[in-house]
This record gives structure tokens, C-alpha cells and sequence, in this order.
């Protein structure tokens, strides 16, 4: 498969929730290859110097409305996390260290669903543990794989490839040299996917 889109996110992001639900569709429409790219959402905005719209209150009000828009749009459930903001360090070194053992995709449906469908307490590493348990993961064989630094250079190298290649925020999509951000640039994606 020659046509690829990077997908650079974290779980944390509720755009990011909405562009997990619909790029798979995207891809399987125009034939390409999604090529999963977890990162931190925290130290892209600590290094552009940005933050998150919900920072800004009338800005929070405005993009929970066009959200809730986009999720009756795509048919797709979301609710707000009353726990947002979550710390997301471990969760994405999760991601990593899922990605490296094959098992990604299972891992982000459980974690997106516990972050932006049935919301919990991700910050509560009991309610984490917990999650795990349900998802058919040790929790500790898992906590203990977040501490291998093959997982913690595995995260650090996509967050840093994708401040380097421009993203100031999740979720950031290439497609050849082409970079977008936000899921609502997503018919700009399939576009630039289906002109490859």
C-alpha cells in the first residue's frame, strides 16, 4: 500500500476522539495505510507555546458546542470527561508500548471509550488498574512496561518528530508533505489521500 496517513495524537484530546471514530473509514474509502503515531499532547504545548481551547473559556463553549455537532455528524456517542483535564504521560506510553507488542488498536478503543464515551478517572491509578483489568491486561506487568526506556523513547521520539515537522496540537495528520490539523480538516485529508 503506497498511500499513507500519519496520524500523530493523544488520547486526551477530544478532536482526536472524533478523528480516531472516522479516519479508518477514511482510509479504507481511498486505500490507504494509517500509520498510528502516538505522542504527548503536553510537550507539543509546551514547546509551541500553546494550550488547550478549554484554557479559554468562551473558547471552551464555543468548540464543546461544534464537538457535540461533529459527533451527531459522524453518528458517534461523546460525552465530556468531568476528570478533564487528564495527565496522559501513561496512557500514551501505554500507547507505545502496545503499538511495539501489536496490540494498539484493542488498546485505543478501551482507553477512548473510558476517556470521551463512558467517562472515567484515568488520573486515579485505581480506576486505571481497573480499566486494565476489563481491558485483559495485567496492571502490573503493565505499569512495569511503561518504565522500559525502549517505550519511553518510543513516545519521546514521535513528540519530538512531530513538534520538528510542525504539529502544534493533536490531532495532526501528514499525508506526503502535507500536514493538517484538527479532525474537522478531515475531508481535506481524504482529498489529499485519494489525489495520491
Amino acid at each position: 500500500m503506497s498511500k499513507q496517513v500519519e496520524f500523530f495524537f493523544d488520547v486526551g484530546s477530544p478532536t482526536t476522539y472524533l478523528a480516531y471514530t472516522q479516519l479508518p473509514k477514511i482510509a479504507a474509502r481511498t486505500g490507504a495505510e494509517i500509520v498510528w503515531k502516538p505522542m504527548l499532547l503536553g510537550g507539543v504545548f509546551k514547546a509551541t507555546g500553546n494550550q488547550t481551547p478549554a484554557a479559554i473559556p468562551a473558547k471552551a463553549v464555543h468548540m464543546n458546542a461544534d464537538l457535540m455537532r461533529f459527533a451527531k455528524r459522524y453518528g458517534v456517542p461523546l460525552a465530556f470527561n468531568p476528570h478533564f483535564p487528564i495527565n496522559t504521560l501513561q496512557l500514551m506510553r501505554g500507547a507505545v508500548a502496545e503499538q511495539q507488542e501489536g496490540r494498539l488498536l484493542p488498546y485505543l478503543k478501551l482507553v477512548f471509550e473510558a476517556m470521551w464515551v463512558h467517562p472515567r478517572n484515568l488520573n486515579d491509578p485505581a480506576e486505571l488498574a481497573r480499566l486494565l483489568e476489563e481491558g485483559g491486561h495485567d496492571p502490573e506487568a503493565f505499569a512495569a512496561r511503561l518504565q522500559d526506556e525502549a517505550v519511553k523513547e518510543g513516545l519521546k521520539k514521535n513528540t519530538e518528530e512531530a513538534i520538528r515537522r510542525g504539529a502544534f496540537g493533536a490531532p495532526t495528520f501528514f499525508v506526503g508533505g502535507e500536514m493538517f490539523f484538527g479532525q474537522d480538516r478531515l475531508d481535506f485529508v481524504e482529498e489529499a489521500l485519494k489525489a495520491g
